[in-house]
C-alpha cells in the first residue's frame, strides 16, 4: 500500500535559535524525539525502549528546515521534515512537520506527533 503525505503545524513561543537545534542535532532530538539519539556520517540512530531505527539526513538549511529519510523504508520518495516559518499575522514561530504514512495509520501518526510535540513544548517551556 502506498504511503500518503500529511502535514502538521504547531506554534511555539520561542526563537528559531532555541528550537532549530532541537530538530537538527542528535543532542537536541535526544531531548524529546527518542530515548537515545546518535549521529555518525549524517546517519541518525534513534532508540525507543527496545526499538531502533536509523534515518539519513537528506538536507538541512540552518534555521529553516531539516529533512530525514528512514533507511529501512523501501519507498525512496518518503521522508519526514521539520520546517520553521514565521506566521505573518501573529509573528509566531510555526513548526511544520511533513511525514508519510499509510492511509489507515495517519490518525495514529498524528497522535504520536502531537505527543512528541507536547514533550518538546514542555522541555522548552513554550
Amino acid at each position: 500500500m502506498a504511503k500518503e503525505l500529511f502535514d502538521l503545524e504547531y506554534h511555539f513561543n520561542t526563537s528559531t535559535k532555541v528550537l532549530f537545534p532541537r530538530l537538527s542535532t542528535a543532542a537536541g532530538l535526544n531531548e524529546w524525539f527518542a530515548d537515545d539519539v546518535n549521529e555518525k556520517d549524517n546517519i541518525f540512530t534513534f532508540r525507543w525502549d527496545k526499538e531502533e531505527r536509523s534515518a539519513e539526513l537528506l538536507s538541512i538549511k540552518d534555521g529553516k528546515n531539516v529533512r530525514f529519510h528512514w533507511i529501512d523504508d523501501e519507498d525512496e520518495d518518503t521522508f519526514f521534515e521539520f520546517k520553521l516559518t514565521t506566521t505573518e499575522l501573529t509573528d509566531d514561530l510555526a513548526l511544520e512537520i511533513t511525514d508519510f504514512a499509510e492511509a489507515d495509520e495517519i490518525t495514529e501518526m498524528t497522535e504520536l506527533w502531537d505527543a512528541q510535540i507536547t514533550d518538546l513544548k514542555r522541555i522548552l517551556g513554550a
